[in-house]
């Protein structure tokens, strides 16, 4: 007997992935001339667009973003991976996702930053308290699920 290994089989050699394909292209493109044609539409309206304060919403969206939505976020869900159950932790982190979306969504209205002056109509309802019965319902459902979860468990 000797102490040589049996030859491995070599594996097949992938095809070598190309990036940048037709298809990347093709909708880059498309894409691209998307976005110059909204911005075309933003120069070209600007009495009605406001460059200036979509400029100053976009950089303080990103800066809101980055120094403070994503850190709390994530200080959030380590908070909630350490505190909560495993059983419910899912439960409890989409009740989280809902209650952001909807106070993500609803802020413009809260804000009232579509109002006018002279049409009362424009925003007819308190969205404060609309908001707060929304998350309401929603942590009412999250806390039967809980206790329905816990409760039968035990």
């Amino acid at each position: 007997m000797t102490d040589e290994a049996a030859p491995r089989p070599t594996p097949a050699v992938a095809p070598e992935r190309r990036l940048g394909g037709p298809l990347f292209w093709v909708t880059a493109i498309g894409g691209w001339a998307v976005i110059a044609y909204g911005i075309r539409g933003l120069l070209q309206h600007h009495v009605d667009t406001r460059p200036g304060n979509l400029a100053k919403f976009v950089v303080g969206g990103a800066l809101a973003h980055d120094l403070f939505f994503a850190p709390a976020i994530l200080i959030v869900g380590v908070l909630v991976a350490r505190a909560v159950p495993g059983r419910v932790r899912a439960v409890v982190q989409g009740a989280l996702i809902v209650s952001g979306c909807l106070a993500l969504f609803s802020y413009p209205f809260v804000r009232d930053y579509a109002a006018v002056l002279h049409n009362p109509s424009s925003l007819p309802h308190n969205y404060s308290a609309n908001l707060a019965a929304a998350l309401g319902v929603v942590w009412g459902i999250i806390t039967i699920i809980v206790v329905a979860t816990i409760a039968r468990r035990r």
